[in-house]
C-alpha cells in the first residue's frame, strides 16, 4: 500500500497515518530549539533505558489528566507504541502461548504475535468493542491459560469502534479473575471529535491494586504530534515493566533522547494543547466528509458504523463481494484501500474493508469515493 500512498496520481485511503498537512510545524520548530537550549549534551548522549525525566514526567501527566496514574517504576519511554508490544512480547509470551484478540483487530499487532509464536485466538466484537462474555469461554475453551489479551478499546484500528464503559470494567475484573496480562493499545484516545469520553481501562485499574497487576497500557505521541519522533509509552507494573526494560537494555538501550527532548518540551508547551482541538477537528471534517460521499454513492448497500473519533471506517460489503478481487478495480482507478481480511487471526471476512480519513482534504475523499463506486460497478459487472 505504501507505494500508492506516495504516488501523487493515487488517492489512499489505506494507511493509517496522521494529516501531514495538519502538523504543528512551528510548535514542533520551537519545541527542537528550546530542547537544544536548555541541554544540548542532554540531546546528544545516551540517555536512560526507561527514558528522560522532562518526558517521563510531561507523560505522568498527560496520563493524570486521563485518570492514569504511573509510578517511576512503572512507565517507561519505547520507541513508538509498536516497539512497546514487541518487548512486552518479548518478556510475557513464549512460543505455543495464547493470546486473545477482537476479530477483526490492529494487523501490526498481528504481525507481532505471530512473530513471537503466539497463539491467536480472534473473539467477535460489535459497534461497543469486544464481548467479555465472549473472552470468557474462549479462557475456558484455551488448552492452557491465555498469557494475554490485547485490545484498541477507544476508535479501534481497524473497526472504528469504542469498548462501552461496562465492558471495560467486565474486561478488566476478568483479566484480573484469571491473572491475564489486559492489554489496551490507546494511539486516538484523545482524538475524540463527538460523543462522550469513556475512560481508558487503565484508569480503572488504576484504582485497585489487583487490578494494577494485569493493567497494561500502550500509547504514543505519533497520532497527536508527529510520528517522526518516534516517542511511544508503556504503563504496566513494576515488575512488567522491568523486564521490558531488560528487553529495550538488549535491543537500542533508549530511545533517542533528543528526541525525547523535543517530545517533553512540546507536551509542556501550550502549542501542543492549542494543536490537539486543530487535529481533531481536522477529522471530524474528513470523517464527515467521507461518511456523506459513501451514503451517497453506496446507499445502505455499505454498511459502516460512523466513528466517534480516530481515523477509520470499517465497511462490510454485501454478501459474496470479495474486498481483495474490489481492491484491483480500485487499483485500476487509481483509489486504494486496505482489504480487510489482513485483521483477521483467521478465518477471515473477505467482505470487509478498511478505509482511513485522516490523510485526505475532503474534496480529495469526495473524488476518491467516485473512484471506488465506480470501481464496484465495474467489480459488479465484471
Amino acid at each position: 500500500m505504501a507505494q500508492f500512498a506516495v504516488n501523487p496520481s493515487f488517492i489512499s485511503f489505506a494507511g493509517g497515518y496522521p494529516a501531514a498537512d495538519a502538523f504543528d510545524f512551528d510548535g514542533i520548530r520551537r519545541a527542537s530549539e528550546k530542547a537544544w537550549s536548555q541541554g544540548a549534551k542532554d540531546c546528544l548522549q545516551y540517555g536512560a533505558t526507561e527514558g528522560v525525566a522532562p518526558l517521563r514526567a510531561a507523560l505522568k501527566a498527560l496520563g493524570l489528566a486521563r485518570g492514569i496514574h504511573a509510578e517511576d517504576d512503572q512507565l517507561m519511554v519505547t520507541t513508538g507504541s509498536q516497539q512497546a508490544l514487541d518487548f512486552l512480547l518479548r518478556a510475557t509470551v513464549a512460543p505455543g502461548d495464547t493470546v486473545l484478540v477482537e476479530r477483526p483487530t490492529y494487523p501490526g499487532a498481528l504481525q507481532a504475535f505471530r512473530l513471537a509464536g503466539a497463539r491467536v485466538v480472534g473473539i467477535d466484537g460489535d459497534a461497543e468493542g469486544i464481548d467479555p462474555q465472549a473472552v470468557a469461554r474462549a479462557i475456558e475453551a484455551a488448552p492452557s491459560k491465555p498469557k494475554m489479551i490485547y485490545v484498541v478499546p477507544t476508535f479501534a484500528n481497524p473497526t472504528g469502534a469504542t469498548m462501552s464503559e461496562s465492558r471495560r470494567r467486565d474486561l478488566l475484573a476478568l483479566a484480573a479473575k484469571h491473572d491475564i496480562l489486559l492489554v489496551e493499545d490507546d494511539p486516538y484516545g484523545l482524538l475524540r471529535f463527538s460523543g462522550d469520553a469513556v475512560a481508558p481501562i487503565a484508569a480503572h485499574a488504576a484504582k485497585d491494586a489487583e487490578l494494577r497487576k494485569v493493567s497494561v497500557y500502550l500509547s504514543t505521541l505519533s497520532k497527536v504530534a508527529v510520528p517522526a519522533l518516534r516517542i511511544g509509552w508503556m504503563v504496566a507494573s513494576s515488575e512488567v515493566t522491568r523486564r521490558c526494560v531488560m528487553a529495550k537494555q538488549v535491543s537500542d538501550l533508549c530511545t533517542s533522547p533528543w528526541m525525547q527532548h523535543i517530545g517533553a518540551a512540546y507536551l509542556d508547551s501550550p502549542e501542543f494543547a492549542a494543536h490537539v482541538p486543530r487535529i481533531i477537528a481536522t477529522y471530524k471534517e474528513r470523517a464527515d466528509a467521507m461518511v456523506t460521499a459513501l451514503h451517497q454513492a453506496f446507499d445502505k448497500e455499505w454498511v459502516f458504523l460512523v466513528p466517534d473519533g480516530g481515523m477509520f471506517l470499517w465497511v462490510k460489503l454485501p454478501r459474496g463481494v470479495d474486498a481483495g478481487e474490489l481492491l484491483k478495480a480500485a487499483l485500476a482507478q487509481k483509489v486504494v484501500f486496505v482489504p480487510g481480511a489482513a485483521c483477521y487471526a483467521s478465518e477471515p471476512d473477505a467482505a470487509c474493508l478498511r478505509m482511513s480519513y485522516s490523510t485526505a482534504s475532503p474534496e480529495v475523499i469526495r473524488e476518491g469515493v467516485a473512484r471506488l463506486a465506480h470501481a464496484y460497478r465495474s467489480y459488479c459487472v465484471g
